[in-house]
């Protein structure tokens, strides 16, 4: 399987994997053929990458940290208790779901026991979906990144689930922004954007007094805009002020969003996300926080495909603990041009004179 840019997609290429809606329900699924039309709805829809099934690449397969049902559940749920809550803003209806806390720790529960069972796998977030569906797909990215530094830290189980639920629902905020506001393409005004900062004292309130949710949890929505150096908000906090969890989520919050196609700009290449954390670390966040969270995620991930030193061009076939920077490559082509027909793989551990300069 090789993941291709929309631009590079040609008549006839198959899915390899599904596309997503926002609620978490398939958009477009495996096996089918795209052509022009499909593509230019995709376009439209904020998608920029397809995993696509190839000849030389059908025994490559790229892994979630997490099994594809459980992340329909969790982007489900969210879905539905963010979209109530937007319901509510809108028409002073009701209050919050009564049971979110528990509904919320069965969720991330479900998520632990897939991350426990794949702990040697790095993190390659492979599901795509559509820009719409942003709000809904990055909790649950979150809450992933999270419990993988959570687990990496040895949290015990109820620190685990503190942190999860709060990771699920740190940007429950935004449900009381209008949708018009966080959704805008064009640069924010300032009165817009201090309103949009209001998010993380909102969502804050919305749990603080729930009986099933931590007030530590709750400080995930409260805390997630702080910053190592003081320079965040709401409150300025510094350093070990910021509660640990919430300095977790903020490093997957980040990272997440580099990597996401938003309304107003592309996607950044994870490699570029890992660089801007580094640069940022005990500015914006605890260094020895961001150190961890990288010594887990793929650089390049699993089918990508690279540009080598020598002019190569292949697709990532393995990575490895330990050297995320040196996968496995698979070489397509040669640095004449000319296409490989029997594609072999290079181990970047081994060919140490070779780099990667970029991926396509």
């Amino acid at each position: 399987m090789r993941l291709k840019h929309i631009d590079t997609i040609q008549d006839g290429d198959i899915v390899g994997k599904p596309i997503l809606l926002e609620n978490g329900n398939v958009l477009i699924g495996v096996g089918l053929k795209l052509n022009g039309r499909f593509v230019e709805r995709l376009r439209k829809l904020g998608i920029d990458r397809v995993y696509i099934e190839d000849a030389h690449t059908m025994d490559i397969i790229p892994e979630d940290v997490i099994e594809d049902e459980t992340r329909k559940e969790a982007v489900s749920t969210v879905h539905k208790t963010m979209t109530d809550l937007i319901d509510i803003t809108i028409t002073k209806g009701r209050s919050i779901n009564r049971d979110i806390g528990t509904t919320f720790r069965n969720v991330f529960n479900a998520i632990l026991s897939d991350l426990s069972r794949k702990k040697n796998v790095m993190i390659n977030l492979t599901n795509l979906h559509t820009t719409e569906g942003y709000l809904f797909h990055h909790s649950v990215n979150v809450a992933i990144l999270a419990g993988i530094l959570g687990l990496s830290k040895g949290y015990n189980r109820q620190q685990m689930e503190e942190l999860g639920v709060g990771a699920l629902l740190f940007d429950i905020g935004m449900t009381q922004i209008p949708i018009e506001v966080w959704n805008k393409k064009d640069v924010l005004s300032d009165a817009e954007r201090a309103f949009v900062q209001t998010h993380t004292e909102k969502g804050f309130d919305l749990l603080r007094n729930r009986f099933d949710i931590s007030l530590l949890s709750a400080h995930c929505a409260f805390q997630h805009h702080e910053r190592y150096d003081g320079q965040g908000y709401p409150r300025q906090l510094k350093a070990s002020e910021i509660h640990e969890y919430a300095q977790i989520v903020a490093i997957a919050d980040v990272f997440d969003a580099l990597t996401s196609t938003r309304q107003y700009r592309n996607r950044y290449k994870p490699n570029d996300a890992i660089e801007f954390l580094f640069a940022s670390g005990n500015a914006r966040f605890d260094l020895e926080i961001v150190r961890l969270f990288c010594k887990n995620i793929c650089i390049y991930p699993v089918s990508t495909t690279v540009m080598l030193s020598s002019g190569q061009i292949g697709v990532v076939s393995a990575n490895h603990q330990g050297t995320i920077q040196r996968p496995t490559v698979r070489v397509l082509r040669e640095s004449d041009g000319r296409e490989v027909s029997s594609p072999y793989e290079l181990d970047m551990r081994k060919e140490l004179t070779v780099t990667i300069i970029s991926s396509l």
